[in-house]
């Protein structure tokens, strides 16, 4: 991770990450060339049944971006509480959110609004995906997996053993 200074432009990715996609690393590449240094804050998802546990979403994300170029820019934490009150302590620049279609838009916009009451110097910005990545989701990812297809090209190979491991675990129980 690159030494945080008060030049230092810092932005956080905040998601459950429940697995971590290729679409989710392509968000996070793209804020790797806009900001020095970006924060992958792995959301507990309380009220959520996860399909991994925080502990191992953290580890997925770890992972996944350890050996991409930009890896050195990257540092993936666990968080829990509020997004606005951990960007205003962490001295963020921005809270990066993906949109992959226009149905994102409206949550997005909402959650935007909130931050920026909560925090008014951190910025919201929305980047998309590579075209590639528009239609994944980590919902998607689990479904097609746990109904039996293939998902090794969509998720990092870390994160497709451990879907593997994670499915045949379940139908041993």
């Amino acid at each position: 991770m690159t030494n945080e200074t008060e030049s230092t432009k810092l932005a956080i990715y905040p998601g459950s990450f429940d697995p971590v996609t290729n679409g989710h690393l392509s968000l996070i590449e793209r804020a790797t060339k806009l900001f020095d240094s970006v924060t992958v804050a792995v959301a507990r998802s309380v009220g959520k049944e996860p399909f991994f546990s925080h502990e191992q979403r953290i580890r997925l994300v770890e992972q996944a971006v350890q050996n991409q170029p930009y890896s050195d820019q990257v540092n993936v934490i666990g968080f829990d509480g509020l997004l606005a009150a951990m960007a205003t302590r962490m001295k963020a620049a921005a809270i990066v959110r993906g949109l992959r279609a226009v149905s994102d838009f409206e949550y997005e916009f909402q959650m935007a609004l909130m931050n920026r009451k909560q925090a008014r110097e951190v910025e919201t910005v929305f980047l998309m995906p590579a075209l590639s990545w528009v239609y994944l989701s980590s919902t998607i990812v689990k479904d097609v997996a746990i109904h039996g297809g293939d998902v090794s090209e969509l998720v990092p190979p870390t994160t497709y053993e451990a879907i593997r491991e994670k499915l045949a675990a379940m139908e041993k129980s």
